[in-house]
């Protein structure tokens, strides 16, 4: 007989290791805006991430690292507005957390008080553990990211798949269980091998959520335009899309295009 699953009013980052411990899995997307924060969390979306790949989807930049500190507590302030279950994570942008603890916990403490979120997400291991302490230290949440980090595009040179090397593999199994130790409440684990993830998920006792890391992990997030289609061009293995959008709204307004061309638009019924 199956046990029903506990339907929970509020996510918490104890409700996220809680559901680990249950064997339940996280599910995770992105949102940067207030109509589509609003669908996500009505859909049931336990967490939700304010991403710095807003830089890309909402900003058209190559890169995540263009987005400021700013912008990203603007993004976070319109999805918290719209929720009313999910967890809302907010990534600290490039800049704003790798050199200066001090600095770290300054833009930590900006984006809770003027976005309203719960947490935020840093990308790195031990070379940022200082700026994770100190945000810690404050009673702010933290969620960690390894693997293939967006922020250090430039370093890595590419976005391939990282700790395929034995290496790499143990230094990030070792950040993996530096993080746990710190405090942080979970990690993102990006575009890694699925043995590794799966290793990794089952050597610490906090939610690893997964993107391109195999079915191993505790959870998994997708950027919400690329899972609904909306962007096109975009086409990485990890990626399901479970809509077109992208042809769906193309035809729709090339339709609206053609009514108004056409006088269909507005009819009798239409306008008072």
């Amino acid at each position: 007989m199956s046990i029903a699953k506990k339907e929970y009013k509020r996510i918490t980052v104890k409700t996220l290791v809680d559901m680990k411990a249950k064997g339940e899995k996280i599910s995770m997307l992105t949102a940067y805006d207030y109509t589509m924060a609003k669908i996500v969390d009505g859909a049931g979306v336990d967490v939700i991430l304010v991403g710095d790949s807003a830089s890309n989807v909402m900003a058209g930049h190559e890169t995540t690292l263009p987005i400021t500190l700013d912008q990203m507590i603007y993004h976070a302030s319109s999805v918290v507005r719209a929720i009313d279950r999910a967890l809302v994570v907010v990534d600290l942008p490039f800049g704003t957390y790798q050199s200066d603890p001090k600095e770290a916990l300054r833009s930590a403490i900006r984006i809770m008080k003027e976005s309203g979120g719960h947490a935020v997400k840093l990308e790195g291991g031990k070379e940022i553990k200082d700026s994770i302490k100190r945000i810690l230290n404050a009673g702010i949440p933290v969620m960690g990211h390894l693997g293939l980090t967006p922020q250090s595009i430039y370093k890595f040179g590419t976005y391939t798949v990282r700790a395929k090397e034995e290496e790499e593999a143990q230094r990030l199994k070792d950040d993996a269980i530096m993080l746990e130790k710190g405090g942080c409440f979970a990690i993102v684990l990006e575009k890694i091998p699925a043995a590794l993830a799966k290793e990794v998920a089952d050597s610490v006792s906090i939610p690893i959520i997964g993107i391109g890391a195999g079915d191993g992990v505790d959870g998994q997030v997708l950027v919400l335009h690329d899972m609904l289609g909306m962007t096109h061009e975009f086409n990485p293995r990890f990626l399901r899309r479970y809509m077109n959008l992208f042809e769906d709204m193309t035809t729709a307004i090339g339709q609206y295009v053609k009514d108004v061309k056409s006088e269909d638009f507005p009819n009798s019924t239409e306008q008072y």
